[in-house]
């Protein structure tokens, strides 16, 4: 006997189904469904015709489900379950009692800039909030995004396009220098200062695609003494020598309150942008995306 295929039915008939089967009684299901009995017969009609079996059979006071209703029943019942627990799901996310995961693209630079404020805000809302930084391609963060392997990205991310984005703060490319060092001594400004930085040499950042790409544009990749995978290691060299590097001013800021380190902020191409927050349209209405996306607006959003 040929199976009958899922797509074939109608939800509505099992809905009938699992009501006479639980009342024993057509009028009671039709009565509990709020159609009428004429409606509920014929529904019950076409599901036998469907299944090719009686389904129920006249009995004292209503009807008897035959052995295949009572064998589809718990089917029925069980799957009508799950379908309203799912959508009975609440709307909304409960922070305090949540101990969801979220998995955020940043740069070793952005775990720098954001993870120490963003943790310190998520302790005091969310105790069981989890974040795991997940660093991609370019090219990965979009699918990613909107396949649920992360559920946010940070970042200067020109290159990633067709996902939702919210503008956090803008911010520029300087060069960052050990304190007392030569270069630094001197001021300048305008073409005298980008024709000094000829007689510097760099440390540049892999990862970092556009602070090589300035160096390039300046006509200075003949001055790239050392070119490293993450900024995190920057610091210690630069105190430790006369290196040079080209980095966010924010990220750079940080470092020379600490002390050892001196800032000159040469007009060189490319040096403004804006780091933004990414997600994905398939997950703009879930209460928790939504949720983290607004803390970390209040969080980090200039203005």
């Amino acid at each position: 006997m040929n199976a009958m295929h899922i797509d074939t039915l109608d939800l509505n008939l099992l809905r009938l189904f699992d009501a006479v089967y639980r009342a024993r009684s057509v009028s009671r299901a039709a009565e509990a469904l709020g159609i009428t009995q004429p409606a509920a017969s014929h529904g019950l009609t076409r599901l036998r015709l469907l299944l090719k079996d009686a389904l129920f059979t006249r009995a004292p006071g209503g009807v008897a489900p035959t052995p295949r209703a009572e064998r589809l029943a718990v089917a029925v019942r069980s799957a009508l379950a799950t379908l309203q627990h799912a959508l009975d799901e609440p709307d909304r996310f409960d922070p305090a009692a949540s101990s969801q995961r979220f998995r955020i693209h940043m740069s070793d630079i952005g775990e720098s800039r954001f993870l120490p404020a963003l943790m310190a805000r998520l302790g005091e809302l969310a105790p069981g909030v989890q974040i795991e930084t997940w660093p991609l391609a370019p090219a990965e963060i979009a699918p990613a995004l909107d396949n649920g392997r992360i559920d946010f990205a940070f970042g200067f991310l020109p290159e990633v396009k067709d996902t939702q984005r919210a503008l956090l703060l803008k911010d520029r490319y300087i060069v960052l220098l050990r304190e007392g060092h030569p270069f630094a001594q001197r001021k300048r400004s305008g073409t005298a200062l980008l024709e000094a930085m000829r007689r510097l040499e760099f440390v540049a950042v892999r990862t970092h695609a556009d602070t090589l790409r300035i160096l390039q544009l300046l006509k200075l990749e003949d001055r790239l003494r050392l070119t490293t995978e993450h900024f995190m290691v920057l610091p210690a060299i630069v105190r430790a020598t006369d290196l040079a590097v080209v980095m966010p001013r924010n990220i750079a800021r940080g470092f020379a309150q600490e002390g050892g380190y001196a800032i000159v902020e040469p007009a060189f191409p490319l040096r403004d942008f804006s780091v933004s927050l990414h997600w994905s349209r398939r997950f703009e209405g879930d209460p928790a995306n939504r949720w983290l996306r607004q803390v970390i607006r209040e969080l980090f959003a200039e203005g």
